[in-house]
């Protein structure tokens, strides 16, 4: 039993430790693999949220440069198509004025008619516009759905004129409407393009700190990597996500399920070690028992008396040879089956009276050899005598008919514990 639960202990214990191994391994790289795609996940949004800020600096650049050519031309623009047409590009959706507040001129003016309108007055623009005019900043409005079809973002430049007395006066707006997302196409391709999920937010106003959508995935990310960053006044936001997450869990399953394969190849190896361990024990006891009666044979009798002579030259022994009286009319008259239980009750008696550091061993028949360490020739015959005493007659069953038999020493010999006089015993036998 002992050796069973050694069996299949041992490997599940194996098996358990290599798992939690393998776990704790699967974490720490996973742990790795987080910190390492975060590192590069913070440096594509900085490098890709400084790309998204100069392309909307490029285009509220038109705004500016509206701005200047009014103050150049003290309130008055001359050919504002033929400028407004040199600035144009695929992200722009208009380009406008708004003298007083109030939009005059539109580029292109084809479908853009109905962006005529009173700014400072109006009830959805005119709040925010005043801001403008007041705080002489720049305002982005929107992503707003524009009538036109697809998105933009409104942006509106308040232009102020400096009289003789260096006194200024609001003139109106210089405005450009920008199309979501052309105007940062480029940056929000290559962050798809790399795997990332991403959203662009902004404040909604310059009052209101709560974030609006401008592009990317509407569904809130776990745990993206944030940037901020401002554009004249205004918080912008860039989240990113890889699109597999941060841990790359194919990587870590196939990860788990090889480490998995090896722990069960480190769990059966070690079933099968133990096993051929538990064999080659079995068979070196094998090699050294007597098979009828489970006592030392004669060469597992000799090595350990050899061992603890070669360990203990000084200490003194005494061995002792002995067999059964008239064993072979034992087995003429009642079989050879009496014989072996009369060799078997006699090897029993011995084990039962016998300590455990006494070494006993058949040599062959019905001869025995009892070895006693660290003994004199007055304890070994007072001990044999007892026995003799004690087991003198002894009963073995066979075919339910009882038979007496008697044993008695025929030989004792005495020596000290040397291999010289081991030898001696070993020869006496052979010679008998």
């Amino acid at each position: 039993m002992k050796k069973l639960k050694k069996r299949f202990i041992v490997p599940a214990v194996v098996f358990i430790l290599g798992m939690c191994a393998l776990i704790g391994a699967i974490y720490v790289v996973g742990e790795s693999q987080d910190q390492q795609n975060r590192t590069n996940a913070k440096l594509n949004a900085m490098t890709y949220t400084e790309r998204i800020y100069g392309e909307l600096m490029e285009g509220i650049g038109v705004t500016d440069t509206l701005e200047q050519v009014v103050i150049s031309g003290n309130g008055n623009i001359n050919k504002f198509y033929d400028i407004a047409a040199n600035m144009m590009d695929d992200s722009i959706q208009s380009i406008q004025i708004a003298p007083n507040g109030v939009v005059t001129e539109v580029y292109p003016e084809e479908r853009n008619e109905s962006s005529k309108i009173d700014l400072i007055n109006d009830s959805d623009r005119g709040e925010i516009s005043r801001y403008a005019r007041d705080n002489d900043t720049v305002i982005m409005q929107g992503p707003l759905k524009l009538k036109q079809g697809g998105y933009g973002i409104v942006v509106r430049n308040p232009v102020y004129l400096e009289d003789k007395n260096g006194q200024k006066s609001f003139w109106g707006f210089t405005i450009v409407i920008l199309k979501v997302p052309e105007i940062f196409s480029d940056s929000v391709e290559a962050l798809s393009s790399f795997g990332y999920k991403y959203s662009l937010q902004k404040f909604a106003s310059p009052w209101d700190d709560t974030y609006e959508w401008v592009y990317g995935s509407k569904e809130e990310l776990n745990d993206p990597v944030i940037y901020d960053f401002n554009v004249y006044g205004y918080k912008w936001r860039l989240e990113i996500l890889p699109k597999s997450g941060f841990y790359n869990n194919r990587y870590l399953l196939y990860l788990f399920i090889g480490g998995g394969v090896i722990v069960l190849l480190l769990a059966g190896l070690t079933a099968a070690l133990i096993s051929i361990n538990e064999n080659r024990k079995n068979f070196k006891r094998l090699a050294v028992t007597d098979a009828l009666t489970g006592i030392y044979n004669r060469h597992g009798f000799d090595e350990p008396v050899e061992q603890y002579m070669r360990q203990n030259p000084q200490k003194h022994c005494v061995v002792a040879m002995l067999d059964i009286d008239d064993f072979k009319l034992v087995n003429d008259v009642y079989g050879h089956a009496a014989g072996d239980g009369a060799l078997k009750k006699l090897a029993e008696s011995m084990k039962q009276y016998f300590s455990k550091d006494v070494i006993l061993g058949r040599n062959g028949g019905d001869e025995f050899s009892i070895f006693m360490p660290d003994c004199t020739e007055r304890m070994l015959s007072l001990s044999l005598r007892s026995l003799q005493k004690k087991l003198g007659i002894f009963i073995v069953k066979v075919k339910r008919i009882h038979l007496p038999f008697h044993w008695a020493l025929r030989s004792i010999l005495f020596w000290l514990t040397t291999v010289q006089s081991l030898c001696v015993v070993q020869t006496w036998h052979f010679m008998r």
